[in-house]
This record gives structure tokens, sequence and C-alpha cells, in this order.
């Protein structure tokens, strides 16, 4: 049986072809333990798990005469020592020198030829510490039948599970005549993905209209919220493929404590400590900001679900099902209250999140909870999905495990997502609660947010700001 990729996925693929990068990472900074972290340990690690992520061995094979969509195949000449990789940062290893080279490796496209995914363990850093970045194309990440690898490669515990011998034998490929036998039957019983395919082929950057349509459909009403044209923002305009990144962490107790002073969800802190640095980044751009200058963020519905009235990071299955769910909000940054601006985006939210546009999408969750890294994956795609004027920047929000996490006996310290950039905007944020800290991270075009370096300065006094008026 041909595995044809969904029609998200190939846009996603063949939007590469104009240099526009489509993947996505995490960062994971570790300790070392008293055995430390070898690339052989981590290399057989991976290798053990591949069965969990049976996507990671495949690759993708075009049709000939774009007939029909892409297909997934098994890599016959899988090489794991490819794709799992060694790097070393030069003296002192300090933490900025470990973003540029994430920054350098994300913005390198994957080789199409193989299965589209690398990691790298990063040596060398300050404090006895290390690191591993795993680099996924958007493709291979759809959450209901492949997950990011970074969800089955830790641990609970410092002692891995026994996963026993995993024996991979590659499905015979099929051949080029029975591809497009498919691809004629396929057109056949479904003429109109005929032509969609050339349209995506042929126009790669350009929205799809049938998947755009029919995502519309999928979210109803909800979309509503988006249809008007975002603010005017140097946040959008045309994007290179070359990437800047960049850190910041926050106690999750000091979010909490803020957010009970005022009465508001902690997700509504986050945001508006997002919204400070963002306002402090124009300022510092002498763009003119008044009273009613908002940037418009996407963030997925999962952001703001209830558990017994109590609003949490959290993670969604159901919404996950789907991957394209998500509301828009605008970020009041002309406000130069702090105070003010927490309580327009808490009323905000808050009459997202009791309104009666939030439809249940029914008994169809695929798993009990899934892991930061995949939820980043299909918020990406959520965001990829809307119409290119709907919002300034994507703000992924996700929940991660509440105690310490281990990767081959090594104890994690932080778990940082490297969000995927949307076409024509210059700014992902990704969020991860972990172990009573929240990690944000800043993804970015290189050229148009060169000074993304002093997006950390301005994130820690906007909270500064917060934590003075909440005491």
């Amino acid at each position: 049986m041909v595995n044809r990729l969904s029609m998200q996925d190939a846009t996603f693929y063949y939007r590469d072809e104009q240099g526009a990068t489509t993947h996505l990472g995490s960062l994971l900074i570790l300790e070392r333990s008293a055995h430390r972290l070898e690339y052989e340990h981590l290399l057989a690690t991976v290798e053990k798990r591949l069965s969990l992520v049976p996507r990671y061995r495949r690759r993708i094979r075009e049709v000939t005469l774009g007939l029909a969509r892409p297909v997934w195949v098994d890599d016959h000449d899988f090489d794991i020592t490819y794709h799992v990789r060694r790097s070393a940062l030069p003296s002192p290893g300090a933490d900025d020198q470990l973003f540029d080279l994430v920054a350098r490796l994300m913005s390198r496209p994957l080789d199409r030829h193989r299965p589209l995914w690398e990691m790298y363990l990063v040596e060398g850093l300050t404090d006895n510490r290390m690191a591993v970045l795993t680099k996924t194309h958007r493709a291979l990440v759809d959450g209901r039948e492949a997950l990011e690898i970074n969800q089955v490669i830790v641990d609970d515990e410092p002692g891995a599970p026994d996963m026993g011998e995993d024996i991979w034998l590659p499905d015979p490929e099929p051949s080029g005549g029975q591809l497009v036998v498919g691809a004629i039957a396929d057109v056949v019983t479904r003429p109109w993905e005929l032509v969609e395919t050339v349209r995506a082929a042929s126009a790669p950057v350009a929205t799809v209209g049938s998947i755009v349509a029919g995502s519309l459909r999928r979210i109803g009403s909800v979309m509503q919220m988006a249809t008007d044209a975002a603010p005017d923002s140097p946040l959008n305009g045309t994007t290179t493929g070359t990437r800047r990144f960049t850190v910041a962490a926050v106690p999750a107790q000091r979010c909490l404590e803020i957010a009970q002073r005022h009465g508001c969800a902690v997700n509504d802190v986050v945001l508006a400590a997002i919204a400070g640095a963002l306002r402090r980044w124009l300022l510092s751009r002498d763009i003119a900001v008044d009273q009613h200058t908002t940037v418009r963020a996407m963030v997925p519905l999962s952001a703001y679900q209830t558990d017994g009235g109590n609003e949490k990071l959290t993670s969604d299955a159901e919404w996950m099902a789907e991957g394209l769910r998500g509301f828009v909000t605008d970020l009041p940054v002309g406000e130069p209250n702090p105070t003010v601006r927490l309580s327009q985006i808490s009323h905000l939210t808050g009459r997202h999140s009791h309104s009666t546009r939030r439809v249940s999408m029914g008994t169809r969750s695929w798993l009990p909870e899934v892991g930061p890294a995949t939820f980043h994956a299909m918020s990406s795609r959520a965001a990829a999905t809307m119409s290119g004027r709907s919002f300034n920047v994507p703000v992924s929000i996700a929940r991660g495990p509440g105690s310490a996490q281990f990767l081959a006996g090594n104890k994690i310290t932080a778990i940082y997502p490297v969000p995927a950039l949307v076409p024509q905007r210059a700014l992902a944020i990704g969020l991860n609660s972990y172990n009573g800290e929240v990690f944000f991270a800043f993804n970015a075009d290189r050229d148009i947010m060169w000074d993304l370096g002093a997006m950390t300065e301005f994130l820690a006094e906007s909270f500064d700001e917060l934590s003075a008026r909440a005491r």
C-alpha cells in the first residue's frame, strides 16, 4: 500500500525548493553524569528507539511528472551515523556560542534524498554541560502517525528501560511504474487532487487554496477571529533562509505568583511579558508606538484549556488530532502600563476561553498526552495553514514534565523549542514549562531580526515590571 504525503505535508515539502526551510527542532541542555553522554551511547539510544518513530527511517520519493503527491518509502540505505552527528563549541563554550551554532544548523536545508531529520550532540559547554539539538522537517511530524523524536529518547528515570533489540527490515520500494499506476488510480477516484498537486508543485511558496479552504472548513467559526488583516509590523515581510536564535528562562512559580495577584491565568502573564518585550523592541528601533499599537499573536487553542476551572500550561490531544486550530489575540504593545497591559490580555483571552465558538471536537484522543516537541510541531502546522495577513507572530505554549527527565542517564536541565518560522513572519516564539521553569525560545530571520539578542533582556525587564506591580 502506498503511503502518500498529505496535501499539507506535500506543501511543506515543496516549499523547500524556494529556500524556505520548514524544519523545527528542540534543544536539550544536559548535566554530565559520572559516565557522561558519549556519542556512541547517544547513537545506540536513538537507534533502539527508532521503532517508535518509524517515519524517521523513511524518505520522500516524488512521483513522475508530478502526477500525484510524493510518497513515504523506507530508506534502504539508512545510515544512523549520518543523522546523529557530533559537534563541539570552541573555548570558552558560552551559551551565545551555542545559540549561534543552533541558528547556523537550523538555517541549512535537509538532504531531500534521505529521511528529513538530524540530531547533534554538542560538547564543550561551560559548567560541565552538553546539549542535544534535533532538527526535523515539518512534514515528518503530523502528530497522528509520527511524533517528534525527542518524545521517545528521554526517560523519567536515570536508568533507561530495556527496549530490546530493534530488528528493522525495510519494506520493498515501489517501482516507478507502480507509482504511476497508483497516481492514475488516485486521479480517477479523486480527480481534483491532480490539479491541486500541480498547483502545489509549480507554486510552492504560494498558499494552496484547497489546503487553506479545507483548514477553514475544519476550524469553523473559530477562524472568524482571524479574518481581519493583522496590523502592519516590522515582524512581517519577505524572509530569508538564515536564522538567529536566543532563549530565556523564568521560574514557573514567579509566573504563578503574578497570575494569582492579578487574578488571571498563567498564560496571560506569559503573553503580557512577551507583549512588554515586543514593546521594548519596537521602541529600540525608533518605531512609532502609540496607545493603540498592537501585535497580533496566533496562539494554539490548547494553551487555554481549562482543568476544573483553573487554566494552566497544557497540551490537548483532541486539538493535536487535527493540528489546525488556533486563535489570534492582539497584544497591546502600545500600552505603557504593565498592569493595564496584563488586564487587557486577560480580558481578550478570557473572552476566548468562554466563547461558544469553542466547539468540542469529540472523543478522538489518539494519545494520553503529547510531548512538548510534538506539540510545537503541530502548532507550527496550525500557523502555516492560516492566511498570510491574519497574524504577526506565532506563539506556541507547551506543557512539559513537572519533574526532571533524563537522556541516557544524564539529567536534562532545560528544554527549549526551536519553532519553525512561518513565511512572511520574521519571528516565532515557543515556550516549554519543565521541572519548575518556563523556557522561552525566539527563532528569527537573521536579516530582519538582526538585534534578536536584546530580546532576552527585554523579556527580563518585562517580567520585572510585572512582578513589581504585583507586590
